[in-house]
C-alpha cells in the first residue's frame, strides 16, 4: 500500500511538478491536490493522508494557519515549502510551531548539486515522515511556555523501502526508561556539542530552553539547515533561552553559557586549546555533503577537547557525525544519542548506537534533565 500524499500548493506548476515527483516512486501517490490552506483543511479530514507538502504563501488561508488547523483536527506529518529569504526562515520556524515536521526549499537547486538528487530526497524526506503518522506533538517554538514534555509514539508505514527501515534498538546502548533517575558520572567537561538534522529545531529549542544562564562551559550546535535559516533559527533561540545563543562568527571566542550555532552553507571548526579556543569558519569545499556538517565541527572538537567534550547525536537523516563520533568516543568523550521514540527520523542517532559509540540513549524531554545532572548543576 502506497504512502498518500496530499500536495497543497496555489501554483499550478509547482502542484504539478511536486505530484510527478512523488508519483515517480513506487512508495508514494498523490491522492490529491488543494490550491489554498482552506481547502488542504478539509480535504486533510476528508482524505486522511499519510503526509500532506504544504505551501506558506497561499490566497484563502495561509500554509501556517492550516497547519495549526489540521493539527488540531487530523493530526497528519507535513513537509513544508519555504523560500531561502529571512522572511521565508521566520514563517518556516513558525510552521515548525504550528507542528510541521520538517521542510525544504520551493527551489529545488538550493537543495542539491542535480535535479536527480533533489529529486531523491524530495521522496525521502516524504517516506521518512510518513512513519511518524501517531507522532504528532504538541506545537514548540514559539515561546517558553511552549517547552511541555513531548510523548511520541511511533508507528511504522505498511510500506517502507529496505533501505528506509529502521534496524532493531541496538543492546549496548541503554535507553533511558520513563522516570528513571540518572546520576552523573563524575567525568569533568569543557565543552557541549549536539548535532542535528531532520527534526532538530523543536529538539534544540527543547533543550536549550531547559538550560540556566550559569551552564558551565560553552556548546556548539550544528543543526543541518539553510545560510538564510541559521541567523534567524539562533535569534530565536536567544530570546526564549536563559543562555546566549548566536550564531557563530568566525574567531568567536567559547565562552561558559553562550550556545554557538554553525552558520548554514558553511563549515565550523574549534581551533585552539582549551580554555581559550575560538571558532573558525570556513567555506569547506565541495566534497563534503553537508554544509554545516557534525563531523567536520565534532571532529575538531576532539581534536582540542579531547575526552573534555560532553556530545549528543539527535534526530535527524543519514549518518553525519558517526565518524567524528569515532574520534571523540577514542580520545574518552562522553557520547549520547536521542532515543529512537522521540526522533522524527531516528537515522543519525541510529548511526551512532549501531556503531556501539553512544553510551545511553535518551528520550528527548528527558535530554537537558540528564545535561544538567551530568555537569553538577541538578
Amino acid at each position: 500500500m502506497a504512502i498518500k500524499v496530499l500536495v497543497v500548493d496555489d501554483s499550478s506548476f509547482f502542484r504539478r511538478r511536486v505530484s510527478e515527483i512523488i508519483n515517480a516512486d513506487p512508495r508514494l501517490e498523490v491522492i490529491d491536490v488543494a490550491v489554498n490552506g482552506k481547502e488542504a483543511v478539509e480535504k486533510a479530514k476528508l482524505l486522511k493522508p499519510d503526509v500532506i507538502t504544504m505551501d506558506i504563501e497561499m490566497p484563502v488561508m495561509d500554509g501556517i494557519s492550516a497547519v495549526k488547523e489540521i493539527m488540531k483536527v487530523c493530526p497528519t506529518p507535513t513537509l513544508m515549502f519555504s523560500s531561502l529569504t529571512h522572511d521565508g526562515a521566520k514563517a518556516t520556524l513558525d510552521a515548525l510551531d504550528a507542528g510541521a515536521l520538517d521542510f525544504l526549499p520551493k527551489k529545488f537547486e538550493d537543495i542539491a548539486r542535480n535535479r536527480d538528487e533533489a529529486v531523491s530526497l524530495l521522496q525521502k524526506r516524504i517516506a521518512e515522515i510518513a512513519r511518524k503518522k501517531s507522532f504528532m506533538r504538541r506545537p514548540l517554538l514559539a515561546s517558553q511556555t511552549a517547552t511541555a514534555a513531548i510523548a511520541p509514539t511511533t508507528r511504522a508505514t505498511t510500506t517502507r523501502s529496505a533501505a528506509l527501515t529502521s534496524a532493531a534498538p541496538v543492546k549496548n546502548t541503554p535507553v533511558a526508561p520513563v522516570g528513571q533517575r540518572f546520576k552523573a558520572t563524575g567525568k569533568k567537561y569543557q565543552l557541549t556539542a549536539i548535532g542535528t538534522s531532520t527534526g532538530g529545531p523543536v529538539a534544540l529549542q527543547k533543550i536549550l530552553t531547559a538550560i540556566p544562564a550559569n551552564y558551565p562551559h560553552p556548546i556548539i550546535l550544528v543543526q543541518h539547515m539553510p545560510a538564510t535559516f541559521t541567523a534567524a533559527f539562533a535569534a530565536r533561540l536567544n530570546n526564549l533561552c536563559k543562555i546566549q545563543v548566536k550564531e557563530a562568527q568566525d574567531g568567536d571566542v567559547l565562552k561558559p553559557g553562550c550556545a554557538y550555532l554553525a552558520p548554514g552553507g558553511l563549515q565550523m571548526m574549534v581551533d585552539g586549546r582549551p580554555g581559550s579556543s575560538r571558532l573558525k569558519i570556513l567555506d569547506g569545499g565541495e566534497r563534503i555533503n553537508y554544509k554545516p556538517c557534525v563531523d567536520v565541527t565534532f571532529g575538531s572538537a576532539a581534536k582540542v577537547y579531547g575526552d573534555k567534550v560532553l556530545s549528543m547525536i539527535l534526530t535527524g537523516m543519514g549518518a553525519d557525525g558517526r565518524e567524528a563520533c569515532r574520534m571523540l568516543k577514542a580520545a574518552g568523550a562522553t557520547i549520547w544519542s536521542q532515543d529512537e521514540q522521540s526522533c522524527v527520523v531516528y537515522g543519525m542517532p541510529q548511526a551512532i548506537d549501531k556503531a556501539g559509540l553512544s553510551s545511553e540513549s535518551l528520550p528527548l524531554e528527558r535530554v537537558a534533565e540528564r545535561m544538567l545532572i551530568e555537569v553538577g548543576l541538578k
